[in-house]
């Protein structure tokens, strides 16, 4: 029997083992307690903090999570970009990215379209316009609840093409940037919008790196070896709810809980 309202959890990049390590430790108490009838996360810095592999593609996978959006970092280890082609795995990179790249850039699960973008502005400006992209989409699934996690630098880009969906797609968050804004809301026509999930990984650090090594990177305008912190972890997601039948969001939470290490 077809629900009603369907309740999706969507969580912000997850960072190195700290992140994974929580949501192993909290997913399934958050989706017992919130209803959660599916779970996407953006899962581009799952190794180590930058990319991902397979193997802990798969760690995530058995801990809950039904699929994964990504953006720039998905091409950082090779491990993972030649299962990316494979029909049962469950990760997607940006769309935009050109056709003959490895992998998809959207997937259908039941009722539900599931997409990625990668934004242009500080970005890869040789990218496909991620606006025309996706309205291409609105109007090839007008009848299904569009989700779109675009993974972008800046907030005006992110912001723009909410307003630009608003009506056409059920959902859009911004991934990329692992700090969550506090601008959640409904749009005027129905589409629930984030600029930022968030991320979720340590807590004490500078987007999950310790931050020593930025400070100093800051300091002298030298490369330095990123390396995840440890410590307290956050867990930033947000809980949209849509119905079924309008295709419409009729809530968006921000969930930002802080786990003691």
């Amino acid at each position: 029997m077809k629900k009603d309202i369907i309740k999706i959890l969507f969580i912000g990049d997850i960072v190195g083992r700290p992140g994974r390590s929580v949501v192993k430790n909290i997913l399934s108490e958050i989706k017992v307690k919130e209803k959660i009838d599916l779970c996407f996360a953006n899962g581009e810095n799952l190794a180590a903090g930058k990319g991902m592999t397979y193997a802990k593609y798969q760690e995530m996978i058995e801990a809950g999570i039904d699929y994964f959006t990504t953006g720039n970092h998905i091409w950082n280890n090779d491990d993972i970009i030649e299962h990316l082609n494979d029909s049962d795995t469950k990760i997607l990179r940006p769309l935009n990215y050109s056709e003959d790249s490895p992998g998809r850039g959207m997937a259908q699960i039941g009722d539900i379209i599931l997409v990625n973008l990668e934004g242009r502005v500080f970005m890869n400006e040789g990218l496909a316009d991620p606006f025309r992209k996706a309205a291409d989409l609105a109007e090839r699934f007008p009848d299904k609840i569009i989700i779109i996690d675009f993974h972008a630098e800046a907030t005006s880009e992110k912001i723009a093409l909410g307003y630009f969906l608003d009506g056409k797609i059920s959902a859009l968050v911004g991934t990329h940037t692992h700090v969550q804004t506090a601008d959640e809301k409904i749009l005027d026509k129905g589409t629930a919008y984030i600029t930022d999930l968030g991320m979720t990984g340590p807590a004490d650090s500078v987007l999950g790196v310790k931050k020593e090594i930025i400070i100093e990177k800051f300091l002298t305008s030298l490369p330095q070896s990123h390396k995840v912190a440890s410590g307290d972890t956050i867990f930033n997601a947000v809980v949209i709810e849509i119905d079924t039948k309008t295709k419409k969001a009729l809530k968006i939470k921000r969930i930002n809980k802080l786990v003691r290490s």
